[in-house]
């Protein structure tokens, strides 16, 4: 039976995002967007599975594990990097789930991000949201803006993790990163602690509950910047799952709130390459401006967030999945196929590529003359990005 780090050894060789341990089956892993079985490699018994579990926690996380029968987790390995690891049992026996964690921290630029990530990230409070499903990067995203942060200035930034995924040096910032489970007991009273600690920024692994909303947007309304995760897919959801998460009767309230302290909601998805080297982000990006205000603030408006997002595009930075996915395939890094299964409006966006004018072309207005300035001060690198895993 393999070693477990013989297993981890080999996703890192083969460039996988994930690797799958299961009983009755071999380990598997998620390369591009394909599960496939580690060659040669024997069928998993209870007692390796148990045993691999044994080696990646802490007797105090073994106890966790067996009486919530579930466990998320960070493992070191010196020369393979780092991983993050979900313990669970399924049908009597335990499965493991691991993402594998690249060892650098790659910049906004090296990820293919709109360089407008990078205004975002000289925010010095307000609330920032990185959003999409999971695995679909989020984690990555963040890391880079905390990078980008403390490369490029003097903060205080706390995260609260759970578990840590990248480990942050101190450069030009002091960062103090708490694990839960280790570091603190949960969101909600280590990010009200935070509080208390002198910090700049703190990032929050992700706001599940209404009591860790409540106090994210305290502190981005008392001067702190606040950065976050939901699991939404655009930000015209993310604004409705923040407001729906109180008490109708403080919706209006934070509805206001909300539309005062947002600095961004960046939203995205992975696609598969078109060279079948790895995935390449698609990504929604909305950013703090007058209009976007008006339309958080008022109901009946946010349902034309969309709209106000794809005409930003030249004055603010602001991008939309389909102009995102118009830029991917301009540039060579997705195929025809993928843009149309990805896009919003399959016919218009059909339309688009074609040189047709569309009944919603005010979505594109000054599309083409911006996106081709950037095309050409790129020189063609975006076309060359390696990215490898995302």
């Amino acid at each position: 039976m393999m070693e477990f780090d013989e297993i981890l050894s080999e996703a890192v060789r083969h460039e996988a995002s994930d690797i799958l341990l299961k009983v009755g089956v071999p380990p598997a892993f998620r390369i591009r967007s394909d599960f496939l079985p580690l060659e040669a490699a024997e069928t998993l018994d209870p007692l390796t599975l148990e045993s691999y579990a044994r080696q990646v926690t802490t007797d105090e996380q073994w106890d966790r594990l067996i009486n919530e029968r579930q466990l998320d987790t960070a493992y070191d390995h010196a020369d393979l990097g780092r991983f993050r690891l979900n313990v669970f049992r399924q049908r009597g026996y335990l499965s493991m789930v691991i993402r594998v964690i690249a060892n650098k921290i790659r910049s906004v630029a090296e990820l293919n991000l709109p360089p407008v990530i990078d205004n975002i990230s000289a925010e010095r409070r307000g609330l920032v949201l990185v959003t999409g499903t999971t695995g679909s990067g989020k984690s990555t995203t963040l890391a880079a803006i905390i990078d980008h942060i403390n490369r490029t200035r003097q903060s205080h930034i706390i995260t609260i993790e759970d578990p840590i995924e990248y480990i942050h040096h101190d450069r030009l910032s002091f960062v103090n990163q708490r694990e839960i489970g280790d570091d603190a007991i949960d969101f909600p009273s280590s990010l009200k602690a935070a509080l208390r600690q002198n910090p700049d920024i703190i990032l929050v692994g992700e706001m599940r509950d209404l009591t860790t909303i409540e106090t994210a947007i305290t502190a981005a309304e008392t001067g702190h910047l606040v950065m976050s995760t939901l699991h939404t897919l655009d930000a015209r959801e993310t604004v409705t799952r923040i407001i729906s998460a109180f008490p109708e009767h403080q919706r209006d309230q934070a509805r206001l709130i909300l539309a005062n302290i947002l600095r961004g909601v960046i939203s995205q998805r992975l696609i598969p390459r078109a060279d079948g080297a790895g995935m390449v982000p698609s990504v929604e990006v909305m950013v703090a401006s007058a209009r976007v205000a008006e339309h958080i603030a008022d109901k009946e408006k946010t349902r034309d967030l969309h709209e106000v997002i794809a005409q930003g595009y030249t004055t603010y930075g602001m991008q939309t999945f389909d102009q995102s996915l118009m830029n991917l395939f301009r540039n060579g890094l997705i195929t025809f196929e993928e843009a149309m299964a990805n896009c919003t409006n399959p016919n218009d966006f059909e339309l688009k590529i074609r040189g047709i004018a569309s009944t919603s072309d005010a979505r594109w207005e000054n599309f083409d003359e911006t996106a081709s300035a950037t095309s050409d001060d790129s020189d063609g690198e975006l076309g060359k990005l390696d990215i490898e895993r995302f």
